[in-house]
């Protein structure tokens, strides 16, 4: 759901409870002007010579800027003049180059981070490949998130969210696993594996390190967020 670029941020942002916590620190969107939790805004940084980038990673030394708009807002920003104005507020520089391709490069750059993470903590033992492994786990109310590739079949997506609800003693809620914004062969190509089509965590922060970047991407591509427990969305079957 895709939120029109004259209103505030979305409800997703502004109220849900992951979003709304005491301790988050929270940024100021240059082209809203609304405030929310930086983990869900998208940091912007410019380069000696003017050039703005995305600083997915949030590691770019210098002044930073914030966008907390979905990719449509922000082509609709960069095309009416808005994001210039209130990153040239923002950065107090001289002149500003802004690439036209920014959205695909916000994207791109939101994308690898993401996919570094998975990378991560597969490297480390955390992450569950192999639908048979990852129903054992999920049956056993051992999994602290379920995600399936946007390719996936629905008849395989069902069976392993149906072994979800039964391992979180869930039932008849219609709970299911995050459909991911990436296919089969994204996933595959990142995590050096054959045919990933689901992939699951049962480390509770490995979970939350997975979520965080997650949750930002899809905030950008205008998807729904995960639910406020950041583990599960709740669909009609």
């Amino acid at each position: 759901m895709r939120t029109p670029p004259n209103e505030r941020l979305t409800p997703d942002i502004a109220d849900t409870p992951r979003a709304r916590t005491a301790s988050e620190p929270e940024r100021r969107c240059v082209i809203s002007g609304e405030t929310a939790p930086r983990e869900i805004l998208v940091r912007l940084a410019v380069s000696p010579d003017g050039l703005v980038l995305p600083d997915a990673q949030e590691k770019a030394p210098g002044r930073g800027a914030w966008i907390g708009v979905d990719r449509a807002g922000l082509e609709q920003a960069i095309a009416s003049g808005k994001l210039k104005g209130g990153l040239s507020r923002a950065f107090k520089t001289g002149e500003l180059d802004i690439p036209e391709n920014l959205p695909q490069l916000v994207e791109d750059a939101l994308t690898r981070v993401f996919l570094d993470r998975l990378g991560l903590e597969m490297r480390v033992g955390h992450l569950i490949l192999g639908t048979q492994r990852i129903a054992e786990h999920a049956r056993g109310g051992a999994l602290a998130l379920l995600c399936h590739a946007s390719d996936a079949s629905e008849d395989g997506r069902k069976k392993l969210d149906q072994a979800w609800r039964v391992g979180r003693e869930t039932e008849g809620s219609g709970e299911r696993g995050l459909e991911l914004p990436l296919d089969r062969n994204a996933l595959s190509v990142a995590l050096g594996r054959d045919n990933v089509v689901h992939l699951a965590l049962a480390d509770d922060a490995a979970a939350d390190r997975v979520l965080k970047p997650l949750t930002r991407l899809m905030h950008f591509l205008g998807q729904d967020l995960p639910a406020a427990d950041g583990r599960a969305i709740a669909r009609a079957e």
